[in-house]
């Protein structure tokens, strides 16, 4: 009945169609899974070589939005890289203004607002990705996910993209809210193993984690990164 050809117009159920379309998108994304407890926090991300000659160390999927908040996404790569740079913006200008890092909270709801709004106008579209937030502010350990209708959620763990179902099983029956951040890296890792068709390498693995203790977001090296693969025995 035309009810997906406007993005103002709602169905007889009412539904915004084009907001259901978007979310589609992140169904179709690369795997990504974020953890907390009480010590800290981890991102851990998939990574496709989409073409042959791709030179895939160059595919980021992990971004440092301030020095205590890390973020990833899923769904449309650009939408995310716009988003990513306007998250970043937001955190420069809190610090330069009150001289002190933003929560985390903040920079979710200002993401949130931009993404609610395109959801009300004509002529635009919805963002076809959704964001993960990972960092420690003046509250402890936040971890947030945002929808495509601008609306957000905090969460223990969380997965999106195309794994998502077999991740999220497996972190429903694994996780426990005492955890170290070894303990949820090692976690996190087997996770995105159980939704992978194959084992995972320092090439197609992308890994951030925090520390209550330090509150630098940091992301692991490719020597590193390998090494706590093989340990974790998540590369066979």
């Amino acid at each position: 009945m035309g009810y997906d050809r406007a993005i103002t117009v709602f169905s007889p159920d009412g539904k915004l169609y084009q907001v259901e379309y978007a979310a589609e998108n992140i169904k179709k994304g690369w795997t990504t899974i974020a953890i907390k407890s009480p010590k800290g926090g981890v991102i851990v991300a998939e990574r496709r070589k989409i073409a042959p000659l791709i030179d895939i160390n160059s595919i980021e999927k992990i971004y440092l939005i301030d020095t205590h908040i890390g973020s990833s996404f899923a769904g449309l790569a650009a939408d995310g890289r716009v988003l990513i740079d306007y998250a970043r913006r937001i955190a420069m200008n809190y610090r330069f203004i009150y001289d002190e890092p933003v929560d985390v909270e903040y920079i979710v709801r200002n993401i949130c607002d931009i993404k609610q709004l395109y959801t009300q106008h004509a002529g635009v579209r919805p963002f076809g990705v959704s964001l993960i937030f990972l960092g420690v502010d003046s509250k402890g350990v936040q971890l947030f996910k945002t929808e495509i209708n601008g609306y957000y959620f905090a969460y223990l763990a969380i997965a999106m993209g195309s794994g998502e179902q077999p991740a999220m099983e497996f972190l429903e029956k694994n996780y426990k809210k005492d955890m170290s951040v070894e303990e949820l890296i090692e976690l996190a890792l087997k996770a995105l193993r159980a939704s992978a068709e194959a084992p995972l390498t320092a090439e197609n693995v992308e890994l951030g984690y925090i520390t209550t203790e330090e509150r630098v977001f940091r992301k692991l090296s490719h020597d590193k990164l390998a090494e706590l693969l093989a340990k974790t025995g998540v590369n066979k």
